[in-house]
């Protein structure tokens, strides 16, 4: 016949598969999976932000570059109009003129030879953040699939969770107050086992072998509340 001591032992043993529960449900590897993908996506999203500020930044310098060879151009059209509009007859003028339209052709040529300095920078850019953008979706699909496995395990585990409590909860209620709260204080100091069988003169939580005079002073009294007088465990004999 099962006496308190035994259903207190079935309630210890839902605990364990509590506490196994939990653990599973922390050390998941679809978890570990989930969370080395979320970290190799970041990577590759924080060399997209890089290689996009890069990419940016020569842009703006083209675009810099384009305003002031049109700046430049505009300039050389209207001193090269000036130069033969017929307006200016005097020789000196007229040779300051023309050195300016070759000052400012030489700068458009400056400018240009930049300009194709730039573009040259720009197109290993560009395919390497082609390159980036098209690794990053392949890393998102594979975040998105460790994250619906994780789901599901979590899920499973979860089920598991709740009819174990569903199950120690039952038992539990069959347990006197007093008692059931010594065993609690118990467990939580003492590695989750707050009660042990009496195998042989052995403690089944420490593992210490007991006197024989106390092992059997025990199996004498079974419904008497008594501990392992190595680990102050609940002894059940």
């Amino acid at each position: 016949m099962a006496t308190t001591f035994d259903t207190l032992l079935e309630v210890q043993a839902h605990d364990t598969r509590l506490d196994q529960i939990l653990h599973l449900m922390e050390h998941l590897p679809a978890r570990a999976e989930r969370d080395a993908a979320a970290e190799a996506l970041a990577a590759v999203e924080a060399s997209i932000a890089t290689e996009t500020e890069t990419r940016n930044d020569l842009a703006r310098q083209q675009k810099r570059l384009d305003d002031e060879i049109e700046t430049v151009a505009q300039k050389r059209k209207s001193v090269d109009a000036t130069l033969y509009g017929g307006s200016v007859t005097n020789a000196r003028e007229l040779q300051d003129l023309s050195e300016e339209i070759g000052a400012l052709g030489r700068r458009i040529t400056q400018l240009e030879d930049r300009d194709i300095e730039i573009m040259e920078q720009l197109e290993p850019v560009e395919t390497h953040l082609g390159e980036l953008v098209a690794t990053c979706s392949l890393r998102r699909s594979v975040l998105d699939d460790c994250e619906q496995r994780l789901i599901a395990a979590e899920a499973e585990l979860a089920v598991d969770l709740d009819t174990e409590t569903a199950a120690r909860r039952d038992t539990a209620a069959q347990i006197p107050a007093d008692l059931l709260a010594e065993y609690e204080s118990l467990r939580g100091g003492r590695g989750g086992i707050g009660v042990a069988k009496l195998i042989g003169t052995q403690c089944g939580g420490c593992h210490l072998t007991l006197s024989a005079v106390e092992a059997a002073r025990i199996r004498k009294h079974p419904e008497q509340v008594t501990h392992c007088e190595e680990c102050g465990r609940l002894l059940v004999p």
